[in-house]
């Protein structure tokens, strides 16, 4: 098309630069027509795009007058930009020629044509070809993959979401969008900060474990083991005193549970759990035990995230099963050997992947509330009943009869997460209402309509072959022992070492090799698997040196020196906590 004239090479370059999106646009149903008859110049001899009432985009509206507010003031060098809604590619364009050349631009677009008109009018190959430019489909998934690849921007730089004005006269596609891209980025920035302050706090307490996991057994044995039931997930929300007591006179044939951290408040309900689960990394998790009645926790078996604090596993009274989660050694590691669960951002939310996992025919949320009324926040028992929360942190929002009720950010991101989730699970959720949050995705129900649908009901035999699996657990299980690494670790970081202090006398004329020597030491330490988790911290601090700077100075030695050294000691650390005696073959 010579309205065109720069698609067809833009459209080759996705294929050959981002093959994922590629696959995307060429599944799309493309209205051609539309393309013929909706580019035009307006009155002010611009190119513009015809919407469906018969006006131009930016008939309005100049584009510059629109577009010179889109810029990177703070650190354009290592920050990112996500556009939702290229146009002809007015706002694209300002961006990309306005940013340095390390600045990642990733563009957005909800309707298929839009894009193809955008891709049409400018020779976008240099752009993808250096890594500028990418484009993201407007699918979660992929979303949030390219999300994850930000932590660089996200650590040493910003990421700018820009929602097109001129886009949304054509619909509110593109608001709900960027909606979606603004919750998807809040998550991971909470992810991202978690990550950053306490990864060395969850890899370390894995380490204090790992001795602990090999003969504690594994959550194999429960795969499936739920066919045929139901399950209730107990929260400690406020709504929990209302509902525990009728649920305590008539458990049904339903398996229970709970965190480790809800127990005192379920027992003050008078209800008993089948198993409780623990994800929290927090030595703070211990004041549980405060509140605990240990006689009767006794033969509740606790599953645990590996990354629990070691004393607050060791104090616990009853049986306890490992858990390996996502982020931790058995991320890449083990992943052959155990599940590897993605705990997610909340109990409540590792509780339902996990039962979905177990084959439950349905699951019921109690006390699962996200929010409360008042200042209650919740139910009696629990070690955060009558915490005082940062204002700051405080949301409001509406139950479903429009009441106001009092959240925080972490709970309504959390709900969120739990929200995407039941989309993607096979079982079935119901919400056992109180009058808090309202949880989308689940069906709001109340005790009669528990009792009427046999939501508590099994079949005959099955809570037995769910004891039986169980029990099952408990059988240790046969993990690969690890050569050391510190050896060859210590040998080649040296080596480098020496050869940066060279370079680094004279560092005006050296800084490409300087910048080779960094990217060497950066792609060295994140080769091996199992201990990247643990060397999360330095590995970013890495890429700040390698990726995120140009220019090199005599202070980045000593600061480069800082990261080699902590590198080593982490190293030598899991040598010593992984050499569990055994004749196991080495990974």
């Amino acid at each position: 098309m010579s309205a065109y004239p720069f698609l067809k090479d833009n459209i080759e370059a996705l294929a050959t630069y981002n093959p994922p999106f590629y696959s995307w646009l060429s599944s799309q149903d493309i209205d051609e027509e539309k393309l013929k008859e909706s580019l035009f110049k307006n009155k002010w001899d611009i190119l513009d795009w015809k919407m469906e009432n018969g006006s131009g985009m930016f008939e309005s509206v100049m584009p510059n007058m629109i577009y010179k507010s889109w810029q990177a003031k703070d650190k354009p060098e290592t920050s990112a930009t996500i556009i939702v809604g290229c146009n002809v590619g007015y706002g694209v364009n300002q961006v990309l020629m306005n940013t340095p050349d390390t600045h990642k631009v990733i563009v957005s677009e909800p309707n298929p044509e839009m894009l193809l008109a955008c891709l049409g009018q400018t020779d976008y190959r240099p752009f993808m070809k250096a890594g500028k430019l990418h484009f993201c489909p407007v699918d979660e998934n992929s979303l949030m993959n390219i999300i994850k690849e930000l932590d660089l921007q996200f650590v040493y730089g910003k990421i700018y979401l820009r929602l097109d004005i001129p886009s949304q006269q054509i619909g509110p596609e593109y608001a709900r969008w960027s909606s979606t891209i603004h919750n998807k980025l809040e998550s991971f920035t909470v992810e991202m900060t978690t990550l950053r302050l306490k990864q060395d706090v969850m890899v370390g307490n894995e380490l204090d474990n790992f001795s602990r996991i090999l003969g504690d057994g594994s959550i194999a044995p429960l795969k499936g083991a739920g066919r045929g039931m139901g399950a209730v997930i107990l929260g400690a929300g406020p709504s929990l005193a209302k509902f525990g007591p009728e649920l305590a006179k008539n458990p049904g044939q339903a398996v229970f549970t709970t965190s480790l951290q809800g127990l005192p408040a379920v027992h003050k309900a008078g209800i008993k759990p089948h198993f409780c689960i623990g994800i929290d990394y927090n030595a703070s998790m211990g004041r549980v035990y405060q509140q605990l009645d240990h006689e009767w926790a006794k033969d509740i078996p606790l599953i645990y995230s590996t990354k629990l604090d070691h004393e607050v596993l060791a104090a616990y009274p009853g049986p306890t099963i490992p858990m390996w989660t996502v982020g931790g050694l058995g991320t890449f590691a083990l992943n052959n050997h155990e599940e590897v669960f993605d705990a997610g951002s909340n109990v409540s939310i590792t509780l339902a992947r996990f039962l979905d996992w177990c084959g439950f025919n349905h699951v019921l949320m109690v006390g699962q509330d996200f929010a409360w009324k008042g200042q209650v926040s919740h139910a009696s028992g629990h070690q955060n009943s009558g915490a005082k929360y940062n204002p700051a942190m405080l949301v409001e929002l509406e139950n479903a009869d429009g009441e106001k009720l009092t959240s925080t950010i972490q709970y309504i991101t959390s709900k969120r997460e739990m929200e995407d989730d039941i989309k993607k699970l096979r079982t079935p959720f119901y919400n056992l209402y109180g009058g808090c949050a309202v949880i989308e995705g689940t069906r709001n129900v109340d005790m009669n309509e528990v009792n009427m649908e046999g939501l508590l009901s099994a079949v005959p035999g099955s809570m037995e072959h769910f004891k039986t699996a169980m029990n099952m657990t408990a059988t240790p299980r046969d993990i690969p022992a690890f050569e050391p690494r510190s050896p060859k670790w210590t040998s080649s970081l040296n080596h480098v070492t020496k050869r940066l202090e060279k370079l680094f006398r004279k560092h005006g004329k050296n800084q490409e090799e300087i910048h080779k020597a960094l990217h060497e030491v950066y792609f060295f330490i994140r080769q091996d698997l199992l201990y990247l988790p643990y060397l999360y911290n330095e590995i970013l601090d890495m890429a700040g040196l390698a990726r995120a700077k140009s220019h090199y100075v005599p202070k980045d030695l000593p600061h480069y020196k800082r990261i080699i050294k902590k590198i080593l000691t982490k190293v030598r650390h899991m040598d010593r906590a992984m050499n569990v005696s055994g004749n196991r073959k080495a990974a």
